[in-house]
């Protein structure tokens, strides 16, 4: 049997960003892979086009089926956009962020080299080194060749990575529950809201529906007002885009302020059933301030949303702004589509909402607390599942699996 530890560099086990050898007609078929089709959370990818070489053939990355794809830019690296190519083709091209890893033949098995290269390790290892300008950081190839990468015979691989896959399988499992309990929010915050009798309901603004006092609708500091350089270990906390990324409320990375600092910067403090929205990075994604918050202010990636409270409940704006066609044509209109590139604050004041009686909000908090307490089991399980699957990496990576 062979070592656990002994290890070899990737570049020993495996091609890096190997070059397409063979030639193909202009109108022969290949698989298309965007970077949008890579799910981190699941290592998949969804379904792939088809289209003709000639379409693909310059400006993309080639790759064949079974390769690996590790995106090298940021953030999507960081996330874990790391996944083997399931193709409908043999030839796959893609996103010019990806690196594509092939295992060598007899020293290296796909999916095992997968699972190793998505250990968060890994990935924070791989952000420390990225270059390039802010927003457009990259893993360099070198940092994936120098990797020293256990290295036990294919057979013991292959176990492994069928350990590694079963336990992916669950966690996918209690994914697919949680995208139920979503299907079934959706359908009661349409059900009471966006059906045709409801069109006699007054049109107001977002910015009819905040606070009157000053500053109720609001960014975080921008330049000089908040250097990278003032955060501190403990203190007051900055809210960010990670902390709303999931369209649910979640404490990210650590980010503080001290005292002094906060009493500079005081008016830009997030309260209690504040509504946050991204506007910068990844933009359009919501969520609600928490009733436990501790002191905390935004960023400038985060517009600030205190409602009249009267006129409009923030579990009602929450869901009103993810799911109620109204919004999701205004938002497709005016921030130019998906990805919400011209997501801003005035765009955000304007958003029309079609306000419903106070008392049919009220009866939609009460009926998602159901679905809520549900997903906060769901969530909690699948934590414990993302801790099992840390641990059992680690041991398959030390030999101990």
């Amino acid at each position: 049997m062979s070592d656990p530890l002994r290890t070899a560099k990737l570049v020993e086990i495996a091609e890096l960003n190997p070059r397409l050898t063979e030639s193909l007609d202009s109108d022969e078929m290949v698989s298309f892979i965007p970077m949008a089709a890579v799910d981190a959370e699941s290592a998949s990818t969804t379904a792939g086009e088809d289209r003709s070489y000639g379409d693909v053939s310059k400006g993309y990355t080639p790759f064949l089926d079974g390769d690996v794809l590790v995106a090298k830019i940021t953030p999507c690296f960081e996330n874990g956009k790391i996944t083997q190519a399931k193709l409908s083709h043999r030839i796959g091209f893609g996103s010019t962020e990806f690196h594509v890893v092939r295992p060598l033949a007899g020293k290296a098995d796909a999916r095992y080299l997968m699972h190793f290269l998505r250990q968060e390790y890994i990935r924070r290892d791989g952000e420390k080194k990225m270059t390039g300008s802010a927003g457009q950081r990259r893993v360099p190839e070198h940092f994936l060749a120098g990797l020293e990468v256990p290295a036990p015979n294919l057979a013991e691989q292959r176990r492994i990575a069928e350990v590694l896959d079963r336990a992916q399988a669950l966690r996918a499992k209690r994914r697919a529950a949680l995208a139920q309990l979503d299907t079934l929010a959706q359908s009661i915050f349409l059900d009471l809201f966006a059906s045709v009798d409801k069109k006699n309901w007054p049109l107001k603004t977002i910015a009819d529906l905040a606070s009157p006092v000053e500053g109720s609708i609001r960014t975080g500091p921008f330049g000089s007002q908040l250097l990278h350089s003032e955060f501190v270990d403990d203190g007051v906390a900055v809210l960010g885009i990670d902390n709303a990324v999931h369209n649910e409320f979640r404490w990210g990375k650590p980010r503080f302020i001290t005292e002094g600092k906060y009493r500079e910067l005081k008016r830009y403090t997030v309260h209690p059933g504040d509504v946050l929205i991204t506007i910068m990075g990844t933009c359009g994604r919501c969520a609600i301030v928490p009733d436990d918050v501790p002191p905390a202010i935004n960023t400038k990636h985060l517009c600030c949303i205190t409602l009249d409270r009267g006129w409009c409940l923030p579990p009602f704006l929450h869901a009103y702004f993810l799911r109620h066609p109204i919004a999701k044509r205004y938002l497709d209109r005016t921030a130019k589509g998906a990805i919400m590139a011209g997501l801003n604050m005035a765009i955000i004041k304007e958003m029309p909402i079609q306000v419903a009686p106070i008392k049919l909000q009220q009866e939609f908090v009460r009926r998602s607390a159901g679905v809520e307490t549900l997903r906060s089991a769901e969530n909690a399980s699948l934590s414990k599942l993302d801790d099992f699957l840390g641990t059992l990496q680690h041991h398959a990576f030390a030999g101990n699996l």
